[in-house]
């Protein structure tokens, strides 16, 4: 466990501010599904588009969402037996724009000789993939802590012929959101990957970081999702305050300083020789990953009052960028493997 502390945790606010500005970077075994059958919840495997690679996608009838998901599903190396699966999460845009782990990283070069299921839902832009309280006029209807933990693992373990045995990972907004998913399913997850996100949600400071990405990136009404800001609903969803709830899960979580460092060049992806896109990156995701800094150093503090283990990753130098999350899954794949049986 490396331990660094951020020399800019007192920028929390206006990195909340600023990160408005950034932008949020074999054959399947399908033989044993029946795509006209429905779970207990109503929710159903309408098809799997299989493109002839190892990547496929399954469309998914939530029930509680009323309408259909595409589930992206990197199968495993070998599928003669059943096998684990990481459900891997995309960030605020929710899959939906180029930031993804399909388009910035190496995610199917990096799993092309690994014998696991990786599970991406493409959708919930902005929505914490969590169960909203209501409908809201600009997101609709999000029910996602119900469609993640509920409804698509039935479909994805039969349609895939999985053990059923799953970890969790994300980023960024999806930092948090793995954490509270965990929380609301502890014997879903073995193993919980936690990168770059901030792990508060009913201080004020939380709050202020996630309505910047709700309300200012998203058009939404955060009391829509939790209800009233001094309500119990963010009191229930701040994986700090019932961190008590993780005990027994392996957790990987990791931040850095905010300062720049090895993918902060022109030569880095994603930078292409870009000054504009480098500085963006450099200021904007600096303040954003030094306030989610002091999340996670937060969230450390409640592990060890509680003494709940848990692999802290502390970079001494790094943005709010891809680079340093393909970096974060690399390094915490071993931990998220042993969990699951790899």
């Amino acid at each position: 466990m490396r331990l660094r502390t951020s020399s800019r945790r007192a920028r929390l606010l206006a990195a909340a501010v600023s990160c408005t500005v950034l932008p949020m970077l074999a054959a399947p075994a399908i033989g044993h599904a029946d795509p006209s059958t429905e779970t207990t919840t109503g929710s159903k495997l309408e098809r799997i588009d299989d493109s002839g690679s190892r990547k496929v996608t399954a469309q998914v009838y939530s029930a509680a969402m009323d309408r259909v998901i595409p589930v992206e599903v990197i199968t495993p190396a070998d599928t003669s037996v059943p096998r684990p699966t990481l459900y891997l999460l995309n960030g605020a845009g929710g899959g939906e724009d180029r930031a993804t782990w399909q388009k910035q990283t190496d995610v199917m070069d990096f799993f092309k000789d690994k014998n696991v299921n990786v599970v991406t839902p493409i959708g919930g832009a902005f929505s914490y993939y969590t169960d909203w309280q209501k409908d809201d006029p600009e997101l609709g209807r999000n029910k996602w802590t119900t469609f993640l933990t509920k409804e698509l693992p039935p479909i994805i373990d039969k349609a895939f012929d999985t053990t059923g045995v799953n970890s969790i990972a994300g980023i960024s907004m999806a930092g948090t959101s793995v954490l509270n998913l965990a929380i609301a399913a502890p014997e879903l997850y073995k193993s919980v990957g936690a990168y770059s996100g901030c792990a508060e949600t009913s201080t004020e400071a939380g709050q202020f970081y996630i309505r910047t990405v709700v309300e200012s990136r998203g058009g939404a009404d955060a009391t829509n999702m939790w209800g009233p800001f001094d309500g119990p609903g963010w009191k229930a969803n701040d994986p700090v305050v019932n961190a008590e709830k993780l005990r027994g899960i392996e957790l990987f979580v990791s931040s850095s300083t905010g300062l720049p460092g090895d993918h902060d060049t022109l030569t880095s992806p994603g930078i292409n020789g870009q000054l504009g896109t480098l500085a963006n990156q450099v200021v904007v995701g600096g303040l954003i990953e030094a306030a989610v800094n002091q999340c996670t150093h937060n969230l450390q503090g409640r592990l060890e009052q509680l003494n709940i283990p848990a692999n802290f990753d502390y970079r001494p130098a790094g943005t709010h960028s891809w680079g340093y999350w393909q970096d974060d899954l690399h390094e915490s794949w071993p931990m998220l493997a042993k969990s699951i049986g790899l």
